[in-house]
Protein backbone atom coordinates (compact mmCIF):
# COMPACT_ATOMS: atom_id res chain seq x y z
CA UNK A 1 0.00 0.00 0.00
CA UNK A 2 2.82 2.38 0.86
CA UNK A 3 4.50 1.72 -2.47
CA UNK A 4 1.19 2.42 -4.23
CA UNK A 5 0.85 5.86 -2.64
CA UNK A 6 4.53 6.57 -3.22
CA UNK A 7 4.07 5.70 -6.88
CA UNK A 8 0.91 7.82 -7.01
CA UNK A 9 2.73 10.86 -5.62
CA UNK A 10 5.73 10.32 -7.87
CA UNK A 11 3.71 10.01 -11.07
CA UNK A 12 0.78 12.24 -10.18
CA UNK A 13 2.82 15.43 -9.77
CA UNK A 14 3.86 15.82 -13.42
CA UNK A 15 0.37 14.85 -14.59
CA UNK A 16 -1.18 17.55 -12.38
CA UNK A 17 1.29 20.01 -13.87
CA UNK A 18 0.10 18.91 -17.29
CA UNK A 19 -3.51 19.34 -16.18
CA UNK A 20 -2.84 23.03 -15.63
CA UNK A 21 -1.58 23.35 -19.19
CA UNK A 22 -4.54 21.34 -20.48
CA UNK A 23 -6.95 23.73 -18.77
CA UNK A 24 -5.05 26.74 -20.13
CA UNK A 25 -5.12 25.44 -23.70
CA UNK A 26 -8.80 24.52 -23.41
CA UNK A 27 -9.88 27.92 -22.08
CA UNK A 28 -7.75 29.93 -24.52
CA UNK A 29 -8.85 27.82 -27.51
CA UNK A 30 -12.50 28.03 -26.45
CA UNK A 31 -12.33 31.84 -26.27
CA UNK A 32 -10.77 32.00 -29.75
CA UNK A 33 -13.36 29.56 -31.12
CA UNK A 34 -16.34 31.42 -29.61
CA UNK A 35 -15.20 34.87 -30.77
CA UNK A 36 -14.31 33.60 -34.24
CA UNK A 37 -17.39 31.41 -34.61
CA UNK A 38 -19.81 34.12 -33.49
CA UNK A 39 -18.18 36.73 -35.73
CA UNK A 40 -18.32 34.47 -38.77
CA UNK A 41 -21.93 33.50 -38.12
CA UNK A 42 -22.98 37.15 -37.83
CA UNK A 43 -21.21 37.95 -41.10
CA UNK A 44 -22.84 34.99 -42.85
CA UNK A 45 -26.39 35.99 -41.94
CA UNK A 46 -25.78 39.34 -43.64
CA UNK A 47 -25.84 37.43 -46.93
CA UNK A 48 -22.86 39.00 -48.75
CA UNK A 49 -22.14 36.28 -51.32
CA UNK A 50 -18.38 36.65 -51.96
CA UNK A 51 -17.68 36.87 -48.23
CA UNK A 52 -20.03 33.97 -47.49
CA UNK A 53 -18.23 31.84 -50.06
CA UNK A 54 -14.87 32.51 -48.38
CA UNK A 55 -16.28 31.74 -44.93
CA UNK A 56 -18.02 28.59 -46.19
CA UNK A 57 -14.76 27.38 -47.71
CA UNK A 58 -12.91 27.98 -44.45
CA UNK A 59 -15.61 26.17 -42.46
CA UNK A 60 -15.67 23.14 -44.76
CA UNK A 61 -11.88 22.84 -44.88
CA UNK A 62 -11.42 23.00 -41.11
CA UNK A 63 -14.43 20.82 -40.30
CA UNK A 64 -13.45 18.09 -42.75
CA UNK A 65 -9.72 17.76 -42.10
CA UNK A 66 -8.05 16.30 -38.98
CA UNK A 67 -7.32 18.87 -36.28
CA UNK A 68 -3.92 17.24 -35.73
CA UNK A 69 -2.98 17.90 -39.36
CA UNK A 70 -4.04 21.53 -38.94
CA UNK A 71 -1.89 21.90 -35.82
CA UNK A 72 1.08 20.29 -37.60
CA UNK A 73 0.73 22.72 -40.50
CA UNK A 74 0.68 25.70 -38.12
CA UNK A 75 3.56 24.48 -35.97
CA UNK A 76 5.90 23.08 -38.62
CA UNK A 77 5.12 25.27 -41.64
CA UNK A 78 5.18 28.77 -40.15
CA UNK A 79 8.95 28.64 -39.45
CA UNK A 80 9.48 28.38 -43.22
CA UNK A 81 7.85 31.82 -43.42
CA UNK A 82 10.15 33.15 -40.72
CA UNK A 83 7.50 32.83 -37.99
CA UNK A 84 8.68 30.73 -35.06
CA UNK A 85 5.90 29.67 -32.73
CA UNK A 86 5.95 27.79 -29.44
CA UNK A 87 3.82 24.67 -28.86
CA UNK A 88 1.30 26.37 -26.55
CA UNK A 89 0.24 29.19 -28.93
CA UNK A 90 0.37 26.78 -31.88
CA UNK A 91 -2.05 24.49 -30.03
CA UNK A 92 -4.36 27.39 -29.18
CA UNK A 93 -4.36 28.71 -32.74
CA UNK A 94 -4.94 25.28 -34.27
CA UNK A 95 -7.71 24.26 -31.89
CA UNK A 96 -9.19 27.76 -31.99
CA UNK A 97 -9.37 27.87 -35.79
CA UNK A 98 -10.89 24.40 -35.89
CA UNK A 99 -13.36 25.31 -33.17
CA UNK A 100 -14.27 28.56 -34.90
CA UNK A 101 -15.38 26.57 -37.94
CA UNK A 102 -17.46 24.20 -35.79
CA UNK A 103 -19.04 26.89 -33.62
CA UNK A 104 -19.84 29.16 -36.55
CA UNK A 105 -22.41 26.56 -37.60
CA UNK A 106 -23.71 26.27 -34.03
CA UNK A 107 -24.15 30.04 -33.74
CA UNK A 108 -25.65 30.31 -37.21
CA UNK A 109 -28.28 27.73 -36.26
CA UNK A 110 -28.98 29.66 -33.07
CA UNK A 111 -29.34 32.95 -34.93
CA UNK A 112 -31.62 31.41 -37.54
CA UNK A 113 -33.82 29.97 -34.78
CA UNK A 114 -34.82 33.50 -33.71
CA UNK A 115 -37.97 34.65 -35.50
CA UNK A 116 -37.42 37.49 -37.98
CA UNK A 117 -40.42 39.25 -36.51
CA UNK A 118 -38.43 40.04 -33.37
CA UNK A 119 -35.82 41.90 -35.41
CA UNK A 120 -38.50 43.82 -37.27
CA UNK A 121 -40.32 44.70 -34.03
CA UNK A 122 -37.10 45.97 -32.45
CA UNK A 123 -36.40 48.22 -35.42
CA UNK A 124 -40.02 49.40 -35.43
CA UNK A 125 -39.75 50.71 -31.85
CA UNK A 126 -36.65 52.70 -32.72
CA UNK A 127 -33.84 50.36 -31.70
CA UNK A 128 -30.69 50.58 -33.78
CA UNK A 129 -29.34 47.40 -35.42
CA UNK A 130 -26.59 47.30 -32.78
CA UNK A 131 -29.10 47.65 -29.91
CA UNK A 132 -31.24 44.96 -31.53
CA UNK A 133 -28.24 42.65 -31.74
CA UNK A 134 -27.05 43.35 -28.21
CA UNK A 135 -30.37 43.31 -26.34
CA UNK A 136 -32.60 41.02 -28.42
CA UNK A 137 -30.64 38.70 -30.70
CA UNK A 138 -27.47 37.77 -28.80
CA UNK A 139 -29.08 36.98 -25.41
CA UNK A 140 -31.46 34.53 -27.09
CA UNK A 141 -28.67 33.09 -29.20
CA UNK A 142 -26.56 32.40 -26.11
CA UNK A 143 -29.48 30.68 -24.41
CA UNK A 144 -30.15 28.49 -27.45
CA UNK A 145 -26.52 27.58 -28.09
CA UNK A 146 -25.36 27.12 -24.49
CA UNK A 147 -25.90 23.31 -24.35
CA UNK A 148 -24.03 22.60 -27.62
CA UNK A 149 -21.32 25.05 -26.54
CA UNK A 150 -20.91 23.10 -23.31
CA UNK A 151 -20.70 19.80 -25.18
CA UNK A 152 -18.11 21.31 -27.50
CA UNK A 153 -16.07 22.50 -24.50
CA UNK A 154 -16.03 18.94 -23.11
CA UNK A 155 -14.91 17.55 -26.47
CA UNK A 156 -12.26 20.27 -26.74
CA UNK A 157 -10.88 19.42 -23.31
CA UNK A 158 -10.33 15.82 -24.42
CA UNK A 159 -9.06 16.85 -27.86
CA UNK A 160 -6.19 18.76 -26.26
CA UNK A 161 -4.50 15.36 -25.97
CA UNK A 162 -3.49 15.64 -29.63
CA UNK A 163 -1.23 18.64 -28.96
CA UNK A 164 1.22 16.38 -27.13
CA UNK A 165 2.37 15.57 -30.67
CA UNK A 166 3.99 19.03 -30.86
CA UNK A 167 5.39 18.76 -27.31
CA UNK A 168 2.83 21.03 -25.67
CA UNK A 169 3.28 20.05 -22.00
CA UNK A 170 -0.29 18.94 -21.26
CA UNK A 171 -1.49 15.73 -19.60
CA UNK A 172 -0.70 13.27 -22.39
CA UNK A 173 2.73 14.81 -23.00
CA UNK A 174 3.71 14.12 -19.40
CA UNK A 175 2.04 10.70 -19.50
CA UNK A 176 4.16 9.66 -22.48
CA UNK A 177 7.33 10.96 -20.83
CA UNK A 178 6.53 9.09 -17.62
CA UNK A 179 5.85 5.86 -19.51
CA UNK A 180 9.19 6.21 -21.29
CA UNK A 181 11.11 6.79 -18.06
CA UNK A 182 9.26 4.42 -15.69
CA UNK A 183 7.64 1.80 -17.97
CA UNK A 184 4.52 2.04 -15.78
CA UNK A 185 2.31 2.14 -18.87
CA UNK A 186 -1.01 0.97 -17.45
CA UNK A 187 -0.75 2.91 -14.19
CA UNK A 188 0.24 6.17 -15.88
CA UNK A 189 -2.49 6.07 -18.52
CA UNK A 190 -5.13 5.16 -15.93
CA UNK A 191 -4.05 8.22 -13.92
CA UNK A 192 -4.19 10.37 -17.06
CA UNK A 193 -7.67 9.08 -17.91
CA UNK A 194 -8.86 9.78 -14.35
CA UNK A 195 -7.53 13.32 -14.60
CA UNK A 196 -9.46 13.94 -17.81
CA UNK A 197 -12.55 12.50 -16.15
CA UNK A 198 -12.15 14.76 -13.11
CA UNK A 199 -11.88 17.78 -15.40
CA UNK A 200 -14.71 16.91 -17.78
CA UNK A 201 -17.29 15.36 -15.41
CA UNK A 202 -18.17 18.61 -13.57
CA UNK A 203 -18.44 20.37 -16.92
CA UNK A 204 -20.77 17.66 -18.20
CA UNK A 205 -23.00 18.05 -15.13
CA UNK A 206 -23.07 21.82 -15.69
CA UNK A 207 -24.14 21.30 -19.30
CA UNK A 208 -26.96 18.99 -18.15
CA UNK A 209 -28.07 21.66 -15.67
CA UNK A 210 -28.32 24.29 -18.40
CA UNK A 211 -30.12 21.85 -20.69
CA UNK A 212 -32.76 21.28 -18.00
CA UNK A 213 -33.13 25.03 -17.51
CA UNK A 214 -33.51 25.51 -21.25
CA UNK A 215 -36.28 22.91 -21.39
CA UNK A 216 -37.99 24.70 -18.48
CA UNK A 217 -37.80 28.04 -20.35
CA UNK A 218 -39.39 26.44 -23.39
Amino acid sequence: MQSFFQKLLELGGPLLLGAGTTIGITVASLVVAIVLGLTLSLIRIMGVRPVNWIISTYVEVFRNTPVLAQIFIIYFSLPYLGINIDPFPAAVIGLGLNGGAVLSEVFRAGLNAIHHGQREAALAVGMTPWMNLRHIILPQTWRITLPPLGNYAIALLKDTAVVSAIAAPEIMFWARNLVTSTFETTFVYILAALLYFCLSFPLARLVEHFERKQRAWQ
